[in-house]
């Protein structure tokens, strides 16, 4: 039988009648991890880095090959909100990325000065704060990546959760997960940072997919939203109405391609459908660094016959969400009745299986990809609208294994926690207090697209959209990035939070993972420390070390 040294030494302290301090318990002996993130959103990044800079052993379990998610994967038109509650380790990847732009050769396919300054609600390049809101997939990435390696972090990427039977637990605590690819992490405390909740849901922690009715939290926008229409990514924008039928007027030739033909519902009734899915692409208008769209292999042309009729019936919006980031180069994001949210096609997605998550991402990925050749390339296509886009590509620079196009699909929404508590948009509107803040938040009440129909009036329509202004930042409760006491103790899920489907509208942004995943990798370590629960470590303590490290938790300290 194998013997470790530290057993020996016991045995030899034993043996001359002394026991030293260091001679542990077994438990001290599990080769466990203090802190195991779960993830490679950006939130999990933030996570892991808070807790080594803790002092703490850690982890960081990507299932992803590039870390960041969307932030690294498209997302570089940030979703800002108020750059004044952006502190922490958040605000400082923001300044990183400004600092990584300062460097000689940074701006190689236009020069900074022709970029101009344009950011969402705030100016790209803050030269008083040295932070940068704006930039390209790679940099991202980059910043990302080199952070880890400064601060030593141990890092498995590829490596899939086993949800099914990886995930070990004991008198209500984690005690290791394990991975498809065999891999077994022992550990004190588990942070879930993934888009779709998945170790928190293979912990048993209770969760929520899809739109609870306006009835549940005694909300306004939750719910099936039939006849609301708050942006622009609706047919009522048109001049006409569109027929959704192959023959037109004739419902027995059938429904387009990516019409639903049920009903959509009752007006603030709850469903289990989730706001569309995307990726932001990343183009570019530079002759040097552009490829051409490419034709999927089972590219379909009548897939986008609707979009045929919109152009017919004087749309030409279609470069209004062609958002510049630096180089030349864009954030491309959903515009108009009918675009790259690929509506209706992802209800599976939060609770599938590998396989079909895949399946469904790759049939995004044909839609989207098939989107652009179709505009590019088809001859239906106004003529100003496809020249000028012929003056487009993919970036050639930018995700460069995977044939140019973003590696990380846009999960707007999938599972969400009901945890201790429950943000709703009682506390995003100021109706009720939000207790023990965390962070903040401060993006416009959001969904996207979740319903494509056929209305009353015979004609098609969509549902889902909502844009809901706030009366300014609000706070985030602790509550919402924990489990309940009597489900888990020691996990946090600062991702997949404890929100109603309106709400994590809001709170789904980028910044604000990177903000609780910070304050939630905190809470665990300080839990850790004081050998209880998540759920009983007292706020006042959290709050003392959350102010210390940056954190802005009410507009009484934010940065000015």
């Amino acid at each position: 039988m194998k013997i470790s040294n530290h057993i020996r030494l016991c045995l030899l302290a034993l043996a001359i009648g002394y026991l030293s301090s260091s001679c542990k318990p077994a438990a001290e002996e599990d080769n466990s991890i203090d802190v195991v993130v779960y993830g490679g959103t950006s939130g999990a990044v933030t996570a892991a880095i808070q807790a080594k800079k803790m002092g703490k052993s850690v982890v960081l379990i990507s299932p992803d090959v590039h870390l960041g998610g969307l932030t690294a994967g498209g997302l570089g038109w940030t979703d800002t909100g108020k750059k004044e509650v952006i502190g922490g380790l958040a605000r400082e990847f923001y300044q990183r990325v400004y600092d990584k732009y300062q460097a000689e050769g940074a701006w190689k396919w236009e020069d900074q000065a022709d970029f101009g300054n344009k950011g969402q609600g705030t100016p790209a390049i803050d030269g008083a704060f040295r932070t940068m809101w704006i930039f390209e997939p790679h940099i991202a990435e980059e910043v990302f990546d080199e952070w880890v390696k400064e601060l030593g972090i141990e890092l498995y990427r590829d490596e899939w959760l086993d949800r099914e039977s990886g995930v070990t637990i004991e008198d209500g605590k984690i005690t290791a997960i394990r991975t498809l690819g065999g891999k077994e992490f022992k550990g004190r405390m588990f942070i879930d940072a993934t888009y779709e909740g998945d170790l928190m849901a293979a912990a048993g922690v209770s969760y929520h997919v899809g739109r609870e009715a306006t009835s549940v939290y005694n909300e306004e926008w939750n719910g099936i939203q039939t006849g609301v229409f708050h942006h622009r990514h609706h047919f009522q924008v048109l001049d006409k109405q569109i027929d959704p039928y192959v023959i037109p007027g004739d419902p027995s030739s059938g429904l387009l391609p990516r019409i639903s033909g049920e009903d959509p519902g009752v007006k603030g009734e709850g469903d289990r459908k989730i706001q569309a899915y995307c990726f932001r692409t990343c183009m570019s208008n530079h002759p040097d660094n552009r490829v051409p769209f490419p034709r999927p292999d089972n590219y379909d042309s009548t897939q986008y016959e609707l979009l045929v009729r919109i152009f017919d019936a004087g749309w030409d919006e279609w470069f209004d969400k062609f958002d510049m980031i630096p180089n030349r180069k864009t954030d491309t994001n959903n515009h108009g009745p009918f675009s790259s949210d690929n509506i209706g096609m992802n209800y599976e997605y939060p609770e599938a299986s590998y396989e079909r998550r895949k399946e469904i991402i790759k049939e995004h990925e044909d839609y989207q990809k098939g989107l652009l050749y179709f505009v590019a390339n088809d001859p239906r296509v106004p003529k100003k609208t496809q020249e000028e886009f012929k003056n487009w590509g993919l970036a050639k620079d930018e995700f460069i294994d995977n044939g140019n196009w973003p590696h990380q699909i846009y999960v707007r929404e999938a599972r969400r926690m009901v945890g201790n508590y429950v943000m709703t948009e009682n506390e995003l509107l100021r109706r009720r207090p939000t207790p023990e803040s965390v962070g903040m938040g401060s993006y416009t009440i959001d969904s996207h697209n979740i319903q494509r129909y056929v209305d009353e009036n015979g004609h098609v329509q969509n549902e889902g959209d909502i844009g809901v202004g706030l009366p300014g930042p609000y706070e985030i409760a602790f509550g919402s990035i924990i489990p309940k006491k009597e489900e888990i103790t020691n996990l946090v899920v600062p991702v997949a939070v404890s929100a109603s489907h309106i709400a994590f509208g809001s709170i789904r942004m980028e910044p604000v993972f990177m903000i609780l995943g910070q304050s939630g990798a905190t809470a665990a370590v300080m839990a850790l420390d004081k050998g209880i629960p998540v759920q009983d470590l007292s706020y006042e303590t959290l709050k003392g070390q959350l102010l210390t490290d940056g954190q802005v938790l009410t507009m009484e300290n934010q940065i000015k």
